[in-house]
């Protein structure tokens, strides 16, 4: 049999299992609604997608609208192979395969692409990213331990010059990481140009006075070729890190980025709600991680334990799990953690990860902290490090990390 791309769906159907199946298996490979010209016993036998298995599931969800079928709804986990030679290692050839007119079918009352097993020639097709966990340590001056970062709050609105205070603050307050928003990439209040300088000129003058440079993550989003310009305006003043908005410049471009990038992506999810929060359909986070990892990124987004967005502890635990595997013998990336995160999410994150090789960030919980954004950064390391070393964060006596826990709600139990 020749190589294949393997897709793992949960399906929901009104219809007979195997003929709901069918559907999607003739659809996206050689298939339409009816027998045409040219699709020979040869032709289908090269190119056709096989349905390798079905294992009925509790149904567990609401049917999609426009789903055809009168018998009771019928789920199942189930694995497709698609030919190699159909896409090549292509992620913009793959993915109108795996994850295309599919969604539309009516034979299907419910649909998600929850992983992908792909072939090694997808390993050297695309390049792995190039600093992911080590390279992000080497450049912010932290061998181990938890590396915390913080957002720029107010998310929109600042001019260049409110960046020099807020990112010099930070960073002698120990910050490891200071990100735009995903709103704010090059926008009039404050062009991306003008915002570079001002940013690198607090970096400048934090790292002479701490011998540290803390990393910051400037949104380059934007068309490619504007894309590619903004990184090189970003390197060209020292800049250290750029950060993508994955699903509105695409896959395709941000491995466009890596083959051109100098310094590590941060890769931010926004909408990813759209694509993963319905459990009939979309893309889980488990396959999406995979593409955003062949497509180079080097931080990638994971969701927030006790998050105030819709991801469950659990779910945040798998697909932390899940970037922390290696994907074809490689692809490493430090997995980022954010979302309603601050000092008292310590005990219960490292828990559920088991790991230190976490980027934590912090917007509110930094910058919200009562006494100031220095004393959010330093509450958030007095709280990872006593969840290390295993004393519960209401027995740490001090002053910061009893503020945070006073202010933002107290201890959150495990």
């Amino acid at each position: 049999m020749s190589e294949q791309i393997v897709a793992t769906y949960r399906v929901l159907t009104r219809l007979p299992l195997e003929q709901a199946v069918s559907a999607i298996a003739g659809e996206q490979s050689t298939g339409t609604f009816v027998s045409v010209r040219g699709e020979t016993d040869e032709l289908r036998a090269r190119h056709s997608a096989v349905v390798l298995s079905i294992t009925p599931t509790p149904p567990g969800s609401e049917p999609l609208p426009g789903a055809i079928g009168d018998g009771p709804l019928a789920a199942a986990l189930v694995r497709i192979g698609f030919p190699l030679a159909n896409t090549g290692p292509s992620l913009t050839n793959l993915l109108p395969v795996v994850a295309g007119n599919l969604y539309e079918l009516r034979e299907l009352a419910g649909l998600k692409l929850v992983d992908l097993e792909l072939p090694a020639a997808f390993g050297t097709a695309y390049l792995p990213a190039g600093f992911a966990v080590e390279g992000t340590r080497r450049l912010v001056g932290r061998p181990e331990g938890v590396l915390i970062g913080t957002i720029v709050k107010p998310n929109v609105g600042l001019r260049p010059a409110d960046y020099v205070d807020l990112v010099r603050e930070l960073g002698l307050a120990g910050a490891d990481f200071i990100k735009d928003d995903e709103v704010n990439a090059d926008c009039p209040p404050a062009p991306l140009p003008e915002r570079i300088r001002a940013v690198t000129a607090a970096l400048d003058e934090v790292e002479r006075r701490t011998g540290r440079r803390p990393m910051y993550a400037f949104n380059i989003s934007d068309e490619p070729d504007r894309m590619l310009r903004n990184h090189d305006l970003v390197v060209a003043a020292g800049g250290t890190c750029v950060m993508v908005n994955l699903n509105v410049v695409g896959f395709p471009a941000v491995a466009m980025l890596r083959r051109h990038a100098r310094v590590p992506i941060h890769g931010h999810v926004t909408g990813i709600g759209a694509l993963a929060r319905h459990p009939g359909l979309g893309i889980g986070h488990v396959a999406y991680q995979k593409l955003a990892r062949l497509a180079g990124v080097d931080q990638l987004h994971c969701g927030g334990f006790h998050s105030k967005f819709y991801v469950t502890d659990d779910e945040v635990a798998a697909t932390v799990a899940a970037v922390r595997e290696p994907l074809l013998g490689g692809f490493p990336c430090l997995p980022v953690l954010s979302s309603a995160q601050w000092a008292g999410t310590a005990p219960v994150a490292l828990d559920r990860t088991g790991t230190t090789d976490l980027l934590v960030l912090a917007g509110g919980g930094v910058l919200g902290h009562p006494d100031g954004p220095a004393a959010g950064i330093t509450s958030m390391r007095q709280a990872w490090a006593a969840s290390v070393a295993g004393v519960p964060l209401d027995e740490v006596d001090e002053p910061e990390l009893r503020a945070a826990l006073a202010h933002f709600g107290g201890v959150i139990r495990k």
